[in-house]
Parts: structure tokens; C-alpha cells; sequence
């Protein structure tokens, strides 16, 4: 696998991030600008943004838990020169699932529908993570 092949979907996967995190600054600017939230409100960090400023900002947190393990993987499997096809393909899957994650999150909030989109993500990952230490430690 080339490396821009195996890295392609970090890219996206932190594109999505820096997305989360610009949505999150309009999201709060809005609320500053129009008056519904004051400084004085938030100023020491207290959790008095609106909701909707709120789910972005989660959402975005959120990007720093389960796709660390993620980043992890890649970081690995790339110079130990284990990541193959497997693992971009899983890698794609894998990101497609934060993106419907982040989706349901930062709109309807469903937590039905989000968890569920979560634990498809949470199982490829940890395929992934199966699949890489078997390669790595029995050389498969």
C-alpha cells in the first residue's frame, strides 16, 4: 500500500475534526453576537453555552477519544509496513462511521441511532486492532 493510500483517511478523519472545531467557533461566536449567551456566562469555562453550541462542541471533543486509537494504529502500521489493503479499507469504514457519528450528534442527537453508529465504530476499530497484532506478532 502506498503511504498516501494509508494515510488518505486520516486526513479526512481530521479534516472532520478541524470542520467540528470551526462549527463549534461559529457556533458559540453566534450565540455571543446575538446576545444569548455573555461573556460573564462562560468566561471561567462554565458549561452555559446554548445547545446547540453544546452538541457541536461534544462532537468535537469527541474526536479526541476513539479516533486516537485510530491515529495510533496508523502511526504503527505504517513504518512497521503492516498496513495493507485490510487495513485502508477498515480505515475508510471506519471513518465513514465517525462522520454518521458526528452527524447524528450535531443534528437530532438521537442517542439511539448515535450509539449504534458509534459501536459499528468502536467494532471496526477493534478488527483493526485484532487483525494488525496478529499480523504484527504471528506474522500473518
Amino acid at each position: 500500500m502506498s503511504v498516501q493510500m494509508v494515510l488518505l483517511p486520516v486526513f479526512v478523519q481530521v479534516a472532520l475534526t478541524f470542520g467540528l472545531l470551526i462549527g463549534m467557533v461559529l457556533a458559540r461566536r453566534k450565540t455571543l453576537v446575538s446576545g444569548e449567551t455573555k461573556i460573564r456566562d462562560i468566561a471561567l469555562g462554565e458549561p452555559n453555552w446554548p445547545k446547540g453550541a453544546t452538541q457541536i462542541a461534544n462532537c468535537y471533543r469527541n474526536q479526541f477519544e476513539l479516533p486516537v486509537l485510530f491515529y495510533v494504529l496508523i502511526a504503527l502500521a505504517l513504518p512497521l509496513r503492516r498496513a495493507d489493503l485490510f487495513i485502508v479499507l477498515m480505515s475508510w469504514v471506519f471513518v465513514v462511521t465517525r462522520f454518521a457519528h458526528a452527524g447524528v450528534f450535531v443534528s437530532s442527537n438521537d442517542l439511539g441511532r448515535r450509539s449504534t453508529v458509534w459501536l459499528a465504530g468502536v467494532l471496526v476499530l477493534l478488527a483493526m486492532w485484532i487483525y494488525f497484532a496478529l499480523k504484527l506478532l504471528l506474522l500473518i
